[in-house]
C-alpha cells in the first residue's frame, strides 16, 4: 500500500515529456552513444528556423496562461561545455516572452560569500516564483562537473571533510536529487539540458571565435586549456546524468552540434512540458463577475 502511494505521489510531480533526447531514468545512459549530430532525416537549416519562428509564438502564448494560472514555477537548466551554444539558444528559444515573467540568470566561479555557503546556497536564491520561467545558465551541477574535473577548487570550500572524493560526489548527487524532488513538490517544474557538443566542433568554434574580430570577446585563453580535460569533464556528465535524470526533473542530452536543430529540440520540450501543466486563466467568481458589470456600468454611463 504505501508502495503503491508513493509511486503515485511520484506520478504527480512527474513532468518529462516524450523525446528521443530524454536521459533514462535507469542509470544506462551513455556518452559516447549520445549524438551530438542530428539524427538522418532531421530537417535542414531552413525548415529548422521555420519550426523553431513557430515554437517560439507557442511558447509566448503558452507563457501567458502559465503567468495568469500562477500555480507552478518553470526553471529551465542549461549545462554544457564552452562554445555549445547556451547563451545563443537561450536567447532563440525564449525570445518571445514576457521579460516581466522570465529571469535568466549565469552563474560564473563563486564569490567568497557563496563559497562560505552549501553549493545549493548561491542558485537557492535566484528560484523563480509561481508563474515565472526561470533560466539557469549553469547551475549547481557545476559543482559535480567542473569540480570534479578540477578537485583543487574544493579547497576553497573549506568542507569539513574532503579526503573520500567518490563519496563527496555521491553525497552532492543525493543533495542534488533531495533538492530538485523537494522544489518539484512545490510546484517548481524542473527541465534540464545538457547542450552535447563533439570535442571537434567545439575547435571549429574556437577557432572561428579567434578568427572574426566581431567575436573575439568571446574568447578566453582558458578555454583552450580545458580541452586536456575533455575525458574528465565525458565521465563526469556521465554519472551526473545518470545520478539525477528523475521523473520529476529530466535530463535531455541534445546533439549540439547543428544549432540551428539544438533549438528546435530544446524548444520543442520545453512546448511540450507547458503543454502537459493544467493550465487555465483563472475564472472570477459570481460576485467577482457582478462587480464587474457594475464597473462597466459606471464606465458606459460616464
Amino acid at each position: 500500500m504505501a508502495g503503491r502511494k508513493q509511486k503515485r505521489a511520484l506520478a504527480e510531480h512527474a513532468h518529462f515529456v516524450k523525446s528521443p533526447w530524454l536521459v533514462p531514468f535507469d542509470a544506462k545512459f551513455d556518452v559516447k552513444k549520445a549524438r551530438t549530430s542530428p539524427p538522418k532525416g532531421a530537417p535542414g537549416k531552413q525548415d529548422c528556423r521555420k519550426k523553431l519562428d513557430d515554437l517560439v509564438e507557442e511558447i509566448r502564448d503558452l507563457q501567458e496562461v502559465f503567468y495568469a494560472s500562477d500555480r507552478h514555477a518553470l526553471l529551465l537548466v542549461f549545462q554544457a561545455m564552452d562554445a555549445a551554444g547556451k547563451d545563443g539558444t537561450i536567447r532563440a528559444v525564449l525570445t518571445g516572452t514576457n521579460p516581466a515573467a522570465c529571469q535568466v540568470y549565469s552563474f560564473k566561479a563563486p564569490s567568497d560569500e557563496e563559497l562560505d555557503h552549501d553549493f545549493l546556497w548561491r542558485t537557492a536564491r535566484s528560484l523563480p516564483e509561481r508563474g515565472r520561467i526561470g533560466v539557469f545558465n549553469r547551475s549547481y551541477y557545476e559543482e559535480v562537473l567542473v569540480v570534479r574535473a578540477h578537485p583543487q577548487y574544493l579547497e576553497r570550500q573549506r568542507l569539513p571533510k574532503t579526503k573520500d572524493l567518490d563519496a563527496l560526489w555521491q553525497e552532492r548527487f543525493e543533495s542534488i536529487r533531495d533538492h530538485e524532488r523537494h522544489l518539484a513538490r512545490n510546484g517548481t517544474v524542473v527541465v534540464k539540458f545538457w547542450l552535447n557538443v563533439s570535442r571537434a566542433e567545439q575547435k571549429k568554434r574556437f577557432l572561428s571565435r579567434i578568427d572574426e574580430r566581431t567575436s573575439n570577446w568571446k574568447f578566453q585563453s582558458g578555454d583552450v586549456a580545458e580541452r586536456a580535460f575533455w575525458p574528465s569533464y565525458m565521465k563526469a556528465y556521465e554519472e551526473a546524468l545518470n545520478a539525477t535524470s528523475r521523473p520529476w526533473a529530466p535530463w535531455y542530452a541534445i546533439p549540439a552540434d547543428d544549432k540551428a536543430y539544438m533549438r528546435v529540440a530544446v524548444a520543442q520540450i520545453v512546448v511540450d512540458t507547458l503543454r502537459g501543466l493544467p493550465l487555465a486563466f483563472p475564472e472570477l467568481d459570481g460576485k467577482e463577475q457582478h462587480r464587474l458589470r457594475e464597473m462597466r456600468r459606471m464606465l458606459t454611463d460616464e
